[in-house]
């Protein structure tokens, strides 16, 4: 029997279901609805569903559902680190807790026996879609710190963030120093003769000491995001009504802040520009936090943790590009994360905090 959480499933009726249980509906049914792919997930697929009704209470004429994807390489990796159950754990779960601006969520549905998810979320359009190929302007990772600090801020050393069960990823380190070796072979497999030999040896170097690395325990800890980039996010969203909301929420963990802004900062900004504005940057971020509250976290301590984080942007790059189907776009984008996180690291010299 096909699975009711699989988006050709979608039909009026089920549509009718989910929105009156949500209050969207009271009387009225969904009479028509027509599905439109968007989005460029590499885990899972975004359909925009636009919706009739027999009778007018006001509800939306559009809403995105987001399924597992398709693709059975992308989806076993999806379901078999629990990203779906993350994701729907977070909307879930936490999303109210929180001030960042995510996608208004109707229903969110997890089925463990078969790894299917099906989430059905506001509709943002019309927006500004963030590309991580063509990156952002400042003005554009201002929004994003903003955005960040709005995370991160309202649960700052909020002890309730480990009564989520689906937010223990306490295992996830050791099973990448497990299979990081072979991601790394697929990695040079691909893109050796690619990437600049400068950056291979920072992902080289990074492979060599991971596994007895120096663990620096955290001096704080928060709900982070886990793939803080520009592809996850939507400038002037509502028509300019939101000036930024982020989505794909498959990754959220207890972890250090600073691990979402070091990331984004790697990856969205030019190089050059990230070495020009990285520290205004920084200090805007710690400004933003200031606004909830939290006062015992300096420059000194932010820059720190930057720096001790910064090299998830290049784990990323080589673990996922050996973990989902290889398209072109795919290629480019994990390309463009090595670079810029390699050049990070080697700015920071933050693999001297490894060793």
């Amino acid at each position: 029997m096909a699975s009711d959480l699989e988006a050709g499933a979608v039909d009026a009726a089920w549509l009718t279901k989910r929105l009156r249980g949500a209050g969207v509906l009271r009387e009225a049914s969904v009479t028509a609805v027509t599905s439109k792919p968007v989005g460029v997930g590499m885990l899972g697929d975004s359909i925009r569903f636009e919706v009739a009704y027999d009778g007018d209470e006001g509800a939306p004429a559009s809403f995105v559902g987001k399924f597992a994807s398709a693709d059975p390489t992308s989806r076993q990796t999806g379901a078999g680190f629990g990203l779906y159950e993350r994701e729907v754990g977070f909307y879930r779960e936490v999303a109210h807790t929180v001030a960042i601006r995510s996608p208004g969520c109707v229903s969110a549905e997890h089925d463990p026996a078969d790894g299917t998810f099906a989430l059905l979320l506001e509709d943002l359009t019309p927006s500004r879609p963030g590309n991580q190929l063509t990156g952002c302007d400042i003005a554009d990772a201002e929004r994003a710190m903003e955005q960040a600090a709005a995370l991160h801020g309202p649960r700052w050393n909020d002890e309730t963030l480990r009564d989520h069960s689906f937010l223990n990823v306490s295992g996830a380190r050791e099973f990448v120093i497990q299979v990081f070796p072979d991601c790394l072979a697929e990695f040079h497999r691909r893109y050796d003769g690619v990437l600049e030999p400068e950056y291979m040896a920072v992902c080289d170097r990074y492979g060599a000491l991971m596994a007895n690395a120096t663990v620096h325990p955290p001096t704080s800890f928060t709900l982070t995001h886990g793939d803080f980039r520009l592809d996850n996010m939507l400038f002037d969203a509502r028509g300019g009504e939101v000036p930024l909301a982020v989505l794909d929420w498959q990754s959220p963990a207890i972890g250090v802040g600073a691990v979402d802004v070091a990331y984004f900062m790697g990856l969205a900004i030019s190089i050059e520009d990230r070495r020009r504005h990285e520290r205004h940057l920084l200090e805007y971020y710690l400004e933003q936090l200031r606004g909830f509250g939290v006062r015992d976290y300096d420059y000194d301590a932010l820059y720190r943790d930057y720096r001790m984080t910064l090299l998830s942007g290049v784990s990323t790059a080589v673990f996922a590009s050996a973990s989902t189907k290889r398209t072109e776009r795919g290629d480019a984008m994990f390309l463009a994360m090595a670079r810029g996180g390699c050049a990070q690291a080697i700015d920071c010299d933050a693999l001297a905090l490894m060793g």
